[in-house]
């Protein structure tokens, strides 16, 4: 895998990392022998290992562990030591996308990611307080995910940076070329992080440098359900 040359630091890439008949079986996989939730307008997930929980970004541990399929097995990284923790799959049909978020600290060490269908921009931005202390704007940087490549994230990239894909239905290249969304794939894969404690001391994303401040995370699900109580009280 190569670093790429940018801020983030950490965001590393190994293209082609299947064969294009890969890519179309395993598609072929996804769209007829696997059983989807409900269509909703937007991504659909599917999980093994562990179950990623999208309300704490960390995982879901009254749900059992789920043994990983015989098509996964192949698309395993060969690069960490043990094989990932939690493995989910996403499908993106066009113009879904997903909030900036960084995965729980605590919980995960680093990240991969592998492309299948489709290529999207994500966009990487920078968490926290700017580093000069100017209050001027975060920086930020939109990464093309191209099909059949492997992401890796770590440092930076994984810690003090929020990934994120925006709801659109084109993408504006650099070129300026403006290219149509379409179906796209997501494996992601994720590591739980030995004694659960992470030490970036990032007070703005990390949950351990939160706790050790006495500070409570802030989850979107629990602001709507504040949001919602409080308007039942004053209706009420």
């Amino acid at each position: 895998m190569q670093e790429l040359p940018i801020a983030p630091s950490g965001i590393l890439v190994h293209t082609d990392f299947i064969t294009s008949e890969h890519e179309a079986e395993l598609l072929r996989v996804f769209q007829h022998e696997l059983e989807w939730p409900p269509e909703r307008t937007g991504r659909r997930s599917l999980h093994w290992g562990y179950t990623f929980s999208y309300k704490t970004f960390s995982i879901d541990r009254d749900i059992p562990y789920k043994t990983f399929p015989e098509w996964l097995l192949p698309l395993l990284p060969t690069t960490e030591s043990r094989p990932p923790d939690q493995v989910c799959l996403q499908h993106y049909p066009p113009g879904a996308g997903i909030p900036p978020h960084v995965d729980t600290h605590s919980a995960f060490d680093q990240l991969y990611a592998l492309s299948l269908g489709a290529p999207v921009l994500m966009q990487f931005r920078e968490g926290g307080p700017v580093e000069d202390g100017s209050g001027g704007a975060r920086r930020s940087v939109e990464i093309d995910l191209l099909p059949r490549s492997m992401m890796q994230m770590r440092g930076d990239a994984r810690l003090h940076w929020t990934h994120g894909i925006r709801k659109r239905k084109t993408d504006t290249l650099p070129d300026g070329t403006v290219r149509p969304r379409m179906d796209r794939w997501s494996i992601t894969y994720r590591w739980l992080r030995q004694g659960a404690v992470c030490d970036c001391g990032n007070e703005g994303l990390c949950d351990t440098a939160m706790q050790r401040r006495g500070v409570e995370r802030g989850y979107r699900w629990k602001q709507a359900e504040e949001s919602k109580m409080s308007e039942e009280q004053e209706d009420s």
